[in-house]
């Protein structure tokens, strides 16, 4: 099979605190900006990889979500435990000066993990986790 990911979807809580952050903090690339009805959606990607891209996206748009299940997705944003997203870097301890010099949120510093990467963690304007890995 040839499958690639095309997409992943992230909440966002403020769209251009989150594009600040994607493209000021981490470096990606605006690739489309779309708003309907009040909402808005914004695709991002990696500099030089066209064929990926995060689509920063209002949280619980769809319609057939309850309120309940809407509070619940708020809460859960709150607290940084409802969507993440993983990232590879060559260069990890680098990269994270690089982030929290812009004054994002940190939630861990570099460290080796035992199962064979040195990582580190931010959280996005919306509480999404951003881990970013450097394999060993």
């Amino acid at each position: 099979m040839d499958l690639m990911i095309q997409y992943t979807f992230l909440p966002h809580t403020d769209p251009d605190a989150s594009l600040a952050f994607y493209r000021d903090a981490l470096g990606f690339e605006v690739r489309n900006d779309v708003g309907y009805d009040g909402m808005r959606w914004v695709t991002i990607g990696p500099a030089g990889q066209p064929g990926t891209s995060v689509v920063l996206t209002p949280p619980a748009a769809d319609p057939g979500i309850t309120e309940d299940e809407r509070r619940t997705i708020a809460e859960m944003m709150a607290k940084g435990t409802y969507a993440a997203i993983v990232l590879s870097t060559s260069a990890v301890d680098a990269v994270f000066e690089r982030i929290q010099a812009t004054g994002a949120e940190v939630a861990q510093e570099p460290i080796d993990q035992p199962f064979g990467v040195r990582d580190c963690a931010f959280r996005d304007p919306a509480g999404n986790m951003v881990r970013i890995q450097e394999p060993r």
